[in-house]
Order: structure tokens, then sequence, then C-alpha cells
């Protein structure tokens, strides 16, 4: 926003990039529940007891947010979005947004083997992006909210629908991944980078990588596989599509990126286009 639409609408905080000195800049998650359309099908008689579980939900989201000094934004249906920077920027940036994206993956997955739990048959997908935006007092002047609004918190949402096409819990965009490889002790998290891409209706390529738990916390793939997926990674972009389909093989197969990835060369019978630039397209949402 320019200085002058800043002075207009005084309720509003600007935030840069960090490389602009005594602006902080915000890192937003997105946290939305997989299986709660169809679990709505199923319980479109009776909707209270759906309701109490998505109510469930939208707490472990809202207290693993606000144990790591976020702000709850909004809650969208069974959706929830929150925010760092504003009205103080952490000192260490992105990681309290990891450590809370990993707090809620935590939850749910202990939640799941539990019949009885309300969480039992839920999985949460969650996205994170880190930029310079507008955040504080946004609305109309009959009602408004804290919220934030900038470029990035779209890539936050794009993000956290793409774990969907994964199947991952938890992807970042290359900022917030930088600082999470910095920040974050290996006990905390690990971060896995999956490559760049296109996404649906955005015209610039986004590096995008995955967070993931601790490799004794619920995580299927140890340090060495990670770097063997992101050799793949890079055989990918370097147009070597035969050695990277052999590296991705040697994976579990229950990996939802691997999988991605063997599709998408099966599509190209393992061979790049003419005009390949190391960038793969999205094609849908």
């Amino acid at each position: 926003m320019a200085r002058s639409a800043h002075r207009q609408f005084p309720w509003v905080s600007r935030s840069q990039n960090s490389f602009l000195t005594g602006f902080p800049s915000i890192t937003v998650i997105f946290c939305d529940l997989r299986g709660f359309s169809r679990l709505t099908e199923i319980s479109s008689v009776d909707l209270f007891p759906l309701l109490g579980r998505v109510s469930a939900a939208l707490g472990m989201m809202t207290r693993s947010i606000v144990k790591y000094d976020g702000v709850i934004a909004d809650f969208q249906g069974d959706a929830a979005m929150g925010f760092w920077g504003w009205p103080v920027a952490p000192d260490d940036g992105a990681i309290p947004a990891c450590q809370a994206a990993l707090a809620i993956h935590e939850g749910f997955r202990r939640a799941r083997p539990n019949p009885e739990h309300p969480l039992s048959s839920f999985k949460v997908g969650i996205g994170l992006a880190h930029g310079h935006a507008i955040a504080g007092r946004i609305g109309s002047d009959e009602q408004a909210k804290v919220g934030v609004f900038g470029p990035f918190v779209n890539l936050g949402s794009r993000l956290e629908g793409m774990t969907k096409q994964f199947n991952v819990s938890i992807l970042m965009d290359e900022a917030t991944a930088g600082q999470a490889r910095d920040g974050l002790r290996p006990d905390e998290g690990r971060c896995r980078r999956l490559g760049r891409f296109y996404p649906v209706g955005m015209k610039n390529s986004v590096e995008v990588s995955e967070l993931l738990p601790p490799a004794d916390l619920g995580s299927s793939l140890t340090s060495e596989q990670i770097a063997e997926f992101e050799r793949a990674v890079d055989a990918i972009a370097d147009g070597d599509w035969p050695h990277a389909r052999t590296l991705f093989e040697q994976l579990p197969q229950a990996d939802g990126p691997r999988a991605f990835y063997l599709d998408f060369l099966a599509g190209h019978n393992d061979t790049p286009p003419n005009d390949w630039n190391g960038i793969v397209t999205l094609t849908s949402k």
C-alpha cells in the first residue's frame, strides 16, 4: 500500500520485507480440515455432533497458534487463519509459525488412532507463507476485524490447497523454508524441498518445501531419504528425467510427493518437453 493510502487508513499497520529496516515481515498460516466435506454429507440429518467435532478441531488450531504468539485472523467453516508480525514482530521471524504448524500436525496425528476422539477421522492441511503485507484493523466502517492483506497471503492459501495434490500436511514458501532450515532444531522439525511450480492462476513460479516432524515423531522419511528426494527434484529440473524416476522409485511407496512426481513423469513418458525450464505447471488447485 502506498504511503498516501496508509495515511488515508490510519488503523492499518504497514509491513515490509525484512530487508527494509524498521518494518517487520508477516507470516501467515492457513489450516484446513481434510475429510470434512464427506462427513458433512454423512451427517446431513444431524449436524450438531459434527459441529462439535469441528469446534474441537478449530480449538486445536487456535491453541497452537496462540501458544506460539500468533494472532487469529479468521475462521471459515472448517478452516482457520492466523498470522505473526503484528502488532509486534517475533524475534525469530517465521519460526513460531512453523512451530505452531508442527504442533497442529502432531495434535491431529495423536488423535487419529483413537476412534473416541473428536478428531479421529480428520487430517489437516496447512500452508505457510512469509512476506510483506498490510496488517491490523481491516474491514468496512460498519464492521472490521484484525487481519492481513497482501499477495503472499493468497500464496499461503494456495499452499494449503496444494497439500491435497501432494498428500502432505504442511507446505511452505521459499522465505518460510529458508528460515525454518536455519532456525528449527532437528528435534523440532525438518524441511524437504519439493521443487518449483506454477500454481494455477499465478503468473510467478513458487519454490515449495514441505515441513516435516522430526524423524522419530510421526515421519516415515529418514534424513537420507529426504536428501535422495531432493536429488531427484534437481534431476527433474535439469531435464534428466530417467535418473529422477530411478531415484523416486527408491523412496517409500506411501510418500505423496513421490507419487506426484512419478505420475508427472509418466504423463510425459519420462521425457522433458522442448521448452522445459525446470518448473512444473500445476493444472488443478
